[in-house]
């Protein structure tokens, strides 16, 4: 899949979230054979730029090619500015956010709520794309809510703007993340653009992988939720679609190994204090998937140090006699 001048080398790439896909967390996708990361959603307001969450979200990943940003807001010139200001940093794709559902989002004519415009969302993609040199791509869903699935007539606008990929969650904006993604939306989209298409939403395993790509048509998918705690399912979901067979799970030392790197990279990357609360909310979801975690997860989203988080995380791995750890 190509977007731009870039070559991916794989059609499974990382959901930008909020809160989620920060700079260590996309670099270990990434190791885990991520086609494209993209950094959390990042306020077109450059006024608020100079906030620490901000300027964590605005740390790009310069070892990554391509480097993607992901923008939000509902003025087009406050849009093209910020892109043009991401480019400036080193951004060499540009994402628009067009496909939150979040109320605090929406409740600012922004994410999802913008489906509900079109001639703005013709706008704010005109600017942006004629505002910056690099890739300019969109993440959309199905429609604001299911009585106004209007993503083809969005998706046809993106392409006449000069977008140069297109991923769609199969839900609608009012829908969230409740019930389940329909990808005939997403079908019918693929089949009228000619730019590449990337399905989201419900991808959970490599079997459901392979379904998503058959019931959309889809040029790639994009895996969000599935991915918290599991970073290694793009090394399942690529090594599935290679081979039709699953591969040998992560053996302990393996598990051990990843979480620990990652629970670094997070001191590393905020700082100590910070670094402790972010990772709090990723051991849970490490432990989400680990058997027999429920104590570890108890302390360990209650340790208040980074020495503590080590610790535990050391002592759970020590008292785990078999390599079969994770969760089916």
């Amino acid at each position: 899949m190509r977007i731009g001048n870039f070559e991916l080398r794989s059609l499974f790439t990382l959901a930008p979230m909020a809160g989620i896909t920060d700079v260590p967390f996309r670099r270990l996708c990434r190791q885990f054979g991520a086609g494209m990361t993209t950094s959390e959603m990042t306020t077109a307001d450059i006024r608020l730029w100079q906030t620490a969450k901000s300027r964590h979200r605005l740390d790009l990943d310069h070892d990554a090619e391509p480097c993607s940003v992901q923008i939000a807001g509902a003025d087009p010139g406050r849009m093209a500015l910020a892109a043009r200001l991401c480019v400036d940093r080193g951004a060499q794709v540009i994402d628009i956010n067009m496909g939150c559902p979040a109320k605090k989002v929406c409740r600012r004519a922004a994410g999802a709520a913008l489906l509900r415009e079109p001639r703005l969302v013709s706008r704010i993609l005109a600017a942006v794309v004629t505002a910056v040199k690099v890739p300019v791509t969109l993440k959309i869903r199905t429609g604001w809510d299911p009585g106004e699935r209007n993503g083809l007539q969005i998706a046809h606008i993106a392409e006449d703007s000069g977008i140069q990929a297109l991923a769609v969650h199969g839900r609608t904006g009012a829908c969230g993340y409740g019930g389940h993604a329909e990808f005939d939306t997403v079908a019918q989209i693929k089949e009228e653009l000619s730019i590449p298409v990337i399905a989201n939403g419900d991808i959970t395993a490599a079997e459901k992988s392979l379904e998503v790509l058959r019931l959309s048509s889809a040029d790639g998918l994009m895996i969000g939720r599935a991915a918290r705690g599991q970073p290694w399912i793009f090394r399942e979901l690529n090594y599935f679609l290679q081979n039709g067979t699953h591969i040998a799970p992560l053996e302990k030392s393996e598990v051990r190994d990843t979480m620990l790197a990652h629970l670094n990279d997070l001191y590393r990357f905020y700082g100590d204090a910070t670094g402790v609360r972010m990772a709090r909310k990723h051991l849970g979801w490490y432990c989400a998937g680990l058997k027999n975690a429920k104590k570890f997860r108890s302390q360990a989203v209650r340790a208040d140090s980074a020495a503590e988080q080590i610790r535990l995380t050391w002592d759970f791995f020590g008292r785990v006699a078999s390599d079969d750890i994770l969760a089916a």
